[in-house]
């Protein structure tokens, strides 16, 4: 069993449709009247039907008052760091510390390559990605003497000022799956952020994709406590009968939720399915008995060290 000993946190993984946008607020605002802790909207700024994730985080936050705002992920190629450091330390100063940053080395390159964006190999993205995670960190240390100064082969930055600094410790939450990104995980995020269906061999894959991130960690000289994991679940629904991972009863959702989080260490669940109801139920009856069955457990055992 692993569990790496992280708070259990609930959210939604919801389409930015801009056809559907006042639906799209709708959701936000029931996952923070029913008492979830995110609300994460996936990021893909060449496609027209949806709306400009970074714009619908900052609204969205404007919108709630507790529920924290995260991209699910935001594309890197498109969103220069310097500039995202600016604008999530100032979302996260605006909202009272309501802004978690999930970021990806960049997909559909076709698309990224239409908006003006760099069309980069797998492995140049990974790269890319370790150069703006440090630029990101540089100008939200605003402790640090001097500007910030990077010159990486990918992103260059020359004597930029620091700050602001946000209001609380954002996390940097990576969307990985390959061995080189799961090791760029490990050495350097703050989460594991991936989505099940894409995963080769769903929760089967969990165990091996964990243990590089665990080893990559540690080859960094961190621990793997200090990457925590989180899941996306895009075909989710409530059912009376069983038809598969979180597709079933409420009380068939919490066996499986809780097993994630003591068996493979996963502790930050967002549903998709943009269902009002769904979320309203998720909240009300999935996530308190997950909550208090790890709970219960981790009394019994502990959790890793």
């Amino acid at each position: 069993m692993t569990d790496y000993g992280h708070d259990l946190l609930f959210g939604t993984f919801t389409t930015p449709s801009a056809q559907g946008a006042q639906h799209v607020l709708d959701l936000a605002v029931t996952a923070d009247r029913a008492g979830l802790d995110l609300v994460t909207f996936q990021d893909h700024p060449y496609q027209p039907a949806f709306l400009d994730t970074w714009t619908l985080l900052a609204y969205v936050a404007a919108r709630t008052e507790r529920i924290r705002v995260s991209g699910n992920v935001l594309s890197l190629p498109l969103r220069p760091p310097a500039v995202l450091a600016r604008a999530a330390a100032s979302l996260d100063v605006l909202s009272g510390g309501r802004f978690e940053l999930g970021l990806g080395a960049g997909a559909f390159w076709d698309g990224v390559a239409a908006m003006g964006g760099r069309r980069l190999t797998p492995g140049q993205g990974v790269e890319a990605l370790r150069e703006a995670i440090t630029i990101i960190r540089d100008v939200w240390d605003t402790e640090a003497v001097g500007g910030v100064r990077q010159d990486g082969r990918y992103y260059q930055v020359v004597g930029a000022r620091r700050g602001p600094r946000p209001a609380h410790d954002i996390d940097i939450w990576v969307g990985s799956y390959r061995p080189r990104m799961l090791a760029l995980t490990g050495a350097m995020a703050d989460g594991w952020l991936p989505t099940i269906e894409y995963l080769p061999r769903g929760v089967a894959s969990l165990p091996g994709l964990n243990a590089r991130i665990d080893e990559a960690a540690e080859a960094a000289g961190r621990s793997p406590r200090d990457v925590r994991r989180l899941m996306n679940f895009m075909n989710v629904s409530f059912s009376p009968d069983d038809d598969g991972l979180l597709a079933g009863p409420p009380a068939r959702w919490v066996e499986q939720l809780a097993d994630l989080a003591l068996t493979h260490g996963v502790t930050a669940f967002f549903i998709g399915g943009d269902d009002a109801g769904a979320i309203e139920r998720y909240a009300a009856e999935v996530a308190p008995a997950v909550r208090e069955i790890v709970s219960r457990e981790r009394g019994h055992y502990g959790s890793m060290p």
